[in-house]
């Protein structure tokens, strides 16, 4: 005999309420083994078409291990040093920038800057705001993570958890597949596939999108000669996520600095604008396409709801289970409309339209 709906309704939600207290206490705890699952989830596709190439599930790992450790090194070594001092020296010379600014609007707008203009005082306090806040805001974020991700997280234990998770993936999800209800199995596996095809879709294909994009980005502009572009086009990477904002948000920064530093030269200026150009369109016509899909059915208010919410409930540990927890809640919420659909609450007793 099944065990009733309502019952099964209750126990679960004990179990959802559970969770929920041990990501509210537990959190910071739990947060190299979250780091560690995220990175065996991403990485295990590769270690798959490694073992279909014909290595073992060991040597496929220690493989990934190796690259990964050495990407690790070549990045702390040569792009962070230079993106952290990009970001300070930005902040920093925010004043000057705005005041070149209202010097370019003096010239040509003497009527609106005078002394006691409200454009002079709205610039000039920009300005300030920027580079005392700013300089707060990236302490606070370097110093938050030294503290969360210290230095044996980072160089000893999630390794270790990654390395474990990753070679253990495939047991690990057929062993839970075994402790799915069975009056619900294949409900639960056709959930649990759509869940993981939208994970897959975001976090690797769109991940990978904003790699992509970050770096040419920020190489582009560097070459260009374009000051702090590294550190410009790491932001318009970053938040290349929501379609167009960050093409526009990193264009209208890129613009904005190119044009105090090759004013006159209106050959680099439109370089720095093909630049972005450029990158919309082969994010548009080759990467989204080839590398997303057509749908992740994540929308990108949803995210950042979901971000919001989290970030804001479990901190740091809650920006990193927001996007599958979301991605999950999504599935589940289509699923409830399809069902609700097909229920007597919705029908009703009248016929459906043809």
């Amino acid at each position: 005999m099944a065990l009733p709906v309502r019952d099964q309704m209750k126990y679960w939600g004990i179990a959802a309420v559970f969770f929920i207290l041990v990501m509210w206490f537990l959190g910071h705890v739990l947060l190299p083994f979250i780091l560690g699952g995220a990175l065996a989830y991403c990485l295990d596709p590769i270690a798959d078409r490694l073992q279909r190439l014909g290595l073992s599930r060991v040597m496929a790992t220690v493989l990934i291990t190796l690259v990964a450790v050495i990407v690790f090194v070549l990045l702390s070594t040569l792009v962070i040093p230079t993106l952290v001092n990009q970001a300070v020296s930005l902040f920093n010379i925010a004043p000057q920038l705005f005041q070149d600014l209202q010097s370019f609007l003096t010239e040509r707008f003497p009527q609106l800057m005078d002394a006691n203009s409200v454009v002079r005082q709205s610039l000039t306090s920009i300005g300030q705001t920027i580079q005392s806040k700013g300089g707060e805001l990236l302490n606070g974020v370097l110093s938050s993570a030294l503290g969360l991700l210290n230095v044996m997280v980072l160089i000893v234990v999630v390794p270790v958890v990654t390395f474990y998770l990753l070679l253990d993936w495939d047991r690990m999800v057929a062993e839970v597949d075994k402790l799915v209800p069975l009056d619900h199995r294949e409900t639960i596996r056709k959930l649990a596939r759509e869940i993981d095809a939208t994970l897959a879709a975001f976090i690797r294909g769109q991940g990978t999108v904003m790699l992509i994009l970050g770096t040419f980005y920020g190489v582009a502009l560097m070459l260009v000669g374009l000051q702090f572009g590294l550190i410009i086009g790491a932001v318009a990477g970053l938040i290349s996520f929501i379609p167009y904002v960050g093409a526009v948000v990193g264009g209208a920064l890129a613009l904005g600095l190119a044009l105090f530093q090759f004013w006159g030269s209106w050959g680099w200026i439109a370089l720095v604008g093909a630049i972005f150009v450029a990158g919309q369109m082969l994010e548009g016509n080759f990467l989204t396409p080839k590398l997303v899909g057509g749908s992740v059915g994540l929308h990108p208010v949803w995210l950042l709801i979901a971000l919001s919410v989290f970030g804001a409930l479990f901190g740091f540990v809650g920006l990193l289970i927001a996007v599958p927890v979301s991605a999950a809640i999504g599935v589940l919420a289509r699923f409830g409309i399809l069902r609700y659909k097909d229920s007597l609450l919705y029908r009703g007793t009248a016929e459906p339209n043809e």
